[in-house]
């Protein structure tokens, strides 16, 4: 079959790869499309992040939905010619943390397109994928399967939200608004926030981030004193979710903080660690919380899509075919004409 494989840094080709073992508790789904994350991305460019980098060629993608095309006889739960979302998740089950049902932590995860382990764990960007059952999420007939390749990224945001605690009535700052931050704004919109204020250094994903449901956007670019209101009286803010990465908006999410708030750190660049205000941090009694992956939260993201609770449709670039690859990981690096692009398989 074809997949989308990552050799180098700018070395993404389309190759031809074994098909995987299926057995009696095996579901085999034909990928109809794919999401490129942010990850991707940094092996497209960089060959990983941190410490984390390829050592050999890797499939690419774990944001990814289809059509069950075979079940084992000791399947149930999905049957050929059910459209699912795929969890890219699958922990061993029987570690530490996942007895104490922190599964997103275990001890011997094998998440698809991940180069933490090695041999790497080859990911979603392929014509065909076996998966478990319970990796297997059923959708309604009714449902796109681009629509159902969200469900990771919006399970991420899920996760985030749960870190962050109740958000009815709360003042919500989310700090980046690319896909992961957008989701966010609706997520907090849905759990019934008072007020969304969103920011990034480009108009476009900001305009997008308005149809998400933000009341206000500032792009610190152009405005960079567009918040400064939000620090009058120790700040404002009762949660934070800060989804760049960059540690100018981390510092900038502890001085709008009001008292006792929480911040949620959910971008991550493991290649510039950002500075810590410890003083006010301490001062203002501040929650910063880390927040990684899902678990439980996957199934709950494919509800909340099928119902259309949260609509990732304005969220769509472009569908982009898996001959195309490199043309889709280039448009998706480019914020300024891209929020999500999938690979069609």
């Amino acid at each position: 079959m074809r997949a989308a494989v990552i050799h180098a840094p700018h070395d993404l080709r389309i190759d031809d790869i074994p098909e995987q073992a299926f057995g009696d508790n095996d579901v085999k789904v034909r990928i109809g499309a794919g999401g490129i994350c942010g990850s991707d991305l940094h092996y497209y460019h960089h060959g990983g992040f941190g410490t984390i980098r390829i050592q050999q060629p890797m499939v690419l993608g774990h944001e990814i939905a289809g059509t069950v095309i075979a079940t084992g006889s000791g399947v149930t739960s999905v049957r050929a010619g059910d459209k699912v979302a795929v969890n890219p998740s699958l922990p061993c089950g029987v570690c530490r943390y996942c007895m104490e049902g922190c599964a997103n932590h275990c001890l011997d995860m094998r998440f698809y397109g991940s180069a933490m382990r090695n041999p790497h764990v080859n990911g979603g960007f392929r014509e065909e994928l076996v998966c478990t059952p319970a990796q297997a999420i059923k959708l309604p007939a009714d449902v796109s399967i681009e629509e159902a390749a969200f469900a990771e990224p919006l399970a991420v945001c899920l996760h985030a939200a749960r870190q962050a605690g109740p958000l009815l009535g709360k003042r919500v700052l989310v700090t980046g608004t690319g896909p992961i931050g957008a989701l966010l704004i609706m997520v907090a919109r849905l759990a019934g926030a008072r007020e969304v204020v969103a920011t990034d250094l480009l108009d476009p994903p900001l305009a997008l981030a308005r149809t998400s449901g933000a009341d206000r956007t500032v792009n610190m670019r152009s405005d960079p004193s567009g918040l400064d209101e939000y620090a009058a009286n120790k700040g404002t803010f009762d949660v934070v979710f800060e989804a760049s990465g960059s540690a100018v908006a981390l510092a900038t999410a502890i001085a709008l903080a009001r008292p006792g708030a929480t911040i949620v750190q959910v971008g991550n660049n493991a290649d510039a660690a950002p500075p810590v205000p410890l003083n006010v941090l301490v001062a203002k009694e501040i929650t910063l919380r880390g927040t990684f992956r899902f678990h439980e939260e996957f199934a709950r993201a494919v509800d909340f899509i099928v119902s259309r609770r949260i609509d990732v449709r304005p969220l769509l670039t472009e569908v982009v075919p898996l001959a195309d690859a490199v043309r889709g990981f280039e448009l998706a690096s480019d914020r300024s004409r891209a929020m999500k692009v999938l690979l069609a398989f």
